[in-house]
This record gives structure tokens, C-alpha cells and sequence, in this order.
């Protein structure tokens, strides 16, 4: 009982982890990243398609991003997502390419950006917590019901423990990471 509960707990946390990261790489830094494109939507014959589902985005140098439109007739539709997709980007269409060059980021741009980052992992870190909680919480349940032993109860909640420890200095290692990128010029 107790093994399966850790891990569940382990597998929500390894979540939190994935979610952090997808929710950092959305977060523009120095270099141009491709998957800065992921949240905008084409209007696909009357259907929002994702960006990537109807062009290959690539970088070209440090902060240039080449959209390369499969269907002749999408690329002003690409060039609109993009324009309307609220990221402050201006394409720039040639033939059935658009290519996409971002802007240079102010000193008071990076620190706003390393403040949004450290509110992402912090969210990061309490969402770890509360699964630890919920764990220990689900433990005591057991233990009150008589399905577990006090012994198996210590020995869980020390697993967990070391698990939600290395949990958040992975979280606190990707914030480092992010943090320097953020501010490398």
C-alpha cells in the first residue's frame, strides 16, 4: 500500500518538475527558442491549429526564428498568429518563409523576466510540498485504518521526504540555470 502511494507521489512530483520546465522554456531569454511559438494558433481552414502543425520553426543565429509554411496559401495566416499572438513579435514574410527576429532584451526586461521565473519555480517548490502533504496525509489515513504499520509509516514518510528534498534542489538547480541564461547578454 505504502509503495504505491510513494509512488504516486513520485510520479506527480516528476509532473511538477516537467510542467516547470515547459513553463520556463515559454519564457524568453537571450536566445531564441522555438518553443517560445508553442502557445500561438493558426486559423487552419476555420480550425486554431498550433503553429508547429503547419510550419517547421528553426533558429537561424541567436535570435532569429524561420518558419518555414508547408502550404503556399497559410502564410499571411502565419504571419497574423503570430502578429496577434501578444508576444510583441513583428514577422517579417519572404516567399513561403517568415522569419521572425526578436528584439534585444533591456536590462530592466531581464530582471522582470528572472522575477516571473522565480514565481514559476516557487509555484514549482509548493506544488511539491502539498504532494508530500497529501502523501503524509494519505499515511496517516492508512495507519488509522489499520492498513499499514507505525514502522512502515516513519520509513514512508522518510522516503518521501528525501524524494520532495532532491525534488526541490533540482527545481532550485533549474532556477540557477534559468536565472544566468536570463542574464547573459
Amino acid at each position: 500500500m505504502s509503495s504505491q502511494l510513494q509512488k504516486q507521489a513520485g510520479d506527480k512530483m516528476t509532473k511538477t518538475i516537467s510542467v516547470l520546465n515547459s513553463e520556463l522554456n515559454k519564457i524568453r531569454s537571450g536566445r531564441v527558442n522555438p518553443s517560445l511559438l508553442d502557445q500561438v494558433a493558426v486559423d487552419y481552414y476555420g480550425t486554431q491549429t498550433p503553429l508547429n502543425q503547419v510550419c517547421s520553426i528553426t533558429t537561424e543565429g541567436a535570435s532569429v526564428l524561420v518558419l518555414k509554411v508547408w502550404e503556399k496559401n497559410m502564410v499571411s495566416e502565419v504571419e497574423k498568429a503570430v502578429l496577434s499572438s501578444g508576444l510583441g513579435l513583428n514577422p517579417a514574410v519572404a516567399g513561403e518563409v517568415v522569419r521572425v527576429v526578436m528584439p534585444v532584451l533591456t536590462e530592466e526586461r531581464r530582471r522582470e523576466l528572472v522575477k516571473l521565473v522565480r514565481q514559476q519555480a516557487e509555484k514549482a517548490r509548493v506544488a511539491i510540498r502539498n504532494i508530500r502533504r497529501d502523501f503524509n496525509h494519505q499515511l496517516k489515513d492508512a495507519l488509522k485504518k489499520k492498513e499499514i504499520s507505525e514502522d512502515e509509516e516513519k520509513q514512508s514518510e522518510e522516503l518521501v521526504q528525501k524524494v520532495t528534498d532532491s525534488r526541490i534542489a533540482e527545481i532550485d538547480k533549474i532556477l540557477v540555470g534559468k536565472e544566468r541564461e536570463l542574464m547573459e547578454i
